[in-house]
């Protein structure tokens, strides 16, 4: 098919479909640095380039779909994170996100922890060299076997989630023989702007012990009278992609009036809190992020104004950022496959991938940006849905967005901002198979997760 424009379909100035978007840009060729990672440029001949690399060459090297990730931009934005807080505060990344070998020994080597939650996500911490005391293990259901491997492991913190999980913990550690060092996560009753599915805070979900109902009072002192396990604080997290900070600063004013009545009630002032992660990322030109110093001075103070008043020592902070810091650094690389126009609404543009690499549009409406890589076009903006091959409706990655009108089957499209849940997320429905993470660097490349094969598939399908 040649690159012309197509018959029908709206265009710029077309009376527009229902629906949430915006108003095309006034150069589609233009690429927001707010939502691509630090390195990407559109070349005078029109490609884009990240790390130094055409984006064609890593297509015909590497296969699409293939999730791109910028490690210069990753390592800038650990940096920026620890440089933030400082020597007084610790920085866990939270492995949920995105986790690799590679990815941990970038974490290491730029002086972050690592948060996990799971024991296929401990197993590739420790596998990649990050040291067991600077991790911390989340989780809500831990089983007696993960739990058991966490303290054989020597994980630095276990943040506990229930009263049982206080008595399993309690008992593993002393069998073998360890005062198991833990955090009690706690639920503040804070409701953060996001979606349902990822707001954490509120009293009915499953996560924490709840502050307003007693439950993480009581937590403490159950916690206080098990010898396998030394309490070193509280834990909070109000939800994800949130960027009004006000949230969070309510949840720090209330966990540390939990550490005043623990002192009051104890005689003991725990020396940490832990304020968690969620804050929200650029996935279009309408977002408006945080930055970490922005973010770090806002929590410190608030912290040590509430201490100040409560007459507290205060506390060593931790935070967890993953999309923060692994979102913005890669995006997603298709091929377009089909172009199909539909008069008075809308272009629908399929791509060789879809939910299984991108499940966030389905599950949680998420909107993303989207830009024709491989080339630049002079021609008129036209509203499209970018969509996958699977069997599902629903298939969609990027809802509405307005790509050029001559775009057709064979060029190359990208979305960015899918480092964090993308990968972590993505499935094999309709069997098909995982994109590799090709990470990218002073004009050179290199796979850290492999792509999936038919040999995969069939290696767990034991007939």
């Amino acid at each position: 098919m040649s690159r012309s424009a197509h018959p029908a379909g709206p265009r710029h100035g077309d009376v527009l479909p229902e629906g949430h978007f915006t108003a095309p840009p006034a150069d589609l060729n233009l690429l927001d640095p707010k939502v691509w990672s630090a390195t990407v440029r559109r070349t005078d001949a029109g490609s884009v380039t990240v790390g130094g690399i055409d984006v064609r060459d890593l297509a015909e090297q590497f296969g699409t779909p293939a999730y791109v990730m910028d490690e210069q931009d990753f390592r800038a934005r650990c940096r920026a994170w620890r440089e933030a807080f400082g020597t007084g505060a610790d920085v866990y990344y939270a492995g949920k996100a995105f986790l690799s070998r590679a990815v941990v020994r970038w974490l290491h080597e730029e002086g972050l922890n690592v948060d996990v939650c799971s024991g296929g996500e401990l197993t590739v911490a420790l596998s990649a060299g990050m040291p067991a005391e600077r991790i911390a293990f989340h989780g809500n259901n831990k089983s007696k076997a993960e739990l058991e491997y966490a303290v054989k492991s020597g994980v630095g913190h276990i943040v506990v989630d229930s009263y049982d999980e206080l008595v399993r913990l309690s008992w593993i550690a002393q069998q073998q023989g360890v005062r198991q060092q833990i955090l009690i996560r706690v639920t503040v009753g804070v409701e953060a702007h996001t979606h349902e599915f990822i707001a954490t805070a509120h009293e009915d979900q499953k996560f924490g012990l709840s502050l307003s109902g007693g439950h993480a009072a009581e937590a403490v002192r159950r916690a206080l009278t098990l010898d396998g396990l030394e309490l070193r604080g509280i834990h909070s997290h109000i939800g994800s992609q949130i960027f009004d900070t006000a949230g969070f600063e309510v949840a720090a004013r209330r966990v540390v009036g939990l550490l005043a009545e623990i002192k009051a009630e104890h005689g003991v002032e725990l020396p940490e809190i832990d304020l968690g992660g969620g804050l929200g990322i650029a996935y279009t030109s309408d977002d408006d992020p945080r930055e970490p110093a922005e973010i770090a001075g806002s929590l410190t103070e608030i912290v040590r104004r509430e201490c100040a008043a409560a007459d507290l020592t205060p506390p060593r902070i931790s935070v967890e950022p993953g999309r923060a810091i692994v979102g913005p650094t890669a995006f997603t690389l298709y091929e377009v496959g089909t172009v199909k126009p539909l008069d008075g609404l809308r272009t629908y543009v399929s791509v060789d991938g879809g939910m299984s690499d991108n499940i966030r549009t389905a599950l949680y409406d998420a909107e993303y940006s989207v830009a024709l890589v491989s080339r630049a076009s002079t021609a008129e903006p036209m509203l499209s849905r970018v969509v996958g091959k699977h069997c599902e409706s629903g298939d969609i990655i990027v809802r509405d967005a307005f790509l050029p009108a001559d775009l057709a089957p064979g060029d190359l499209i990208a979305v960015p901002a899918t480092g964090a849940y993308c990968r972590s997320m993505a499935s094999n429905y309709n069997h098909a198979l995982k994109p590799p993470v090709v990470a990218v660097a002073d004009g050179r490349s290199r796979v850290i997760v492999r792509r999936e094969t038919e040999e995969d598939l069939l290696r767990l399908d034991i007939g």
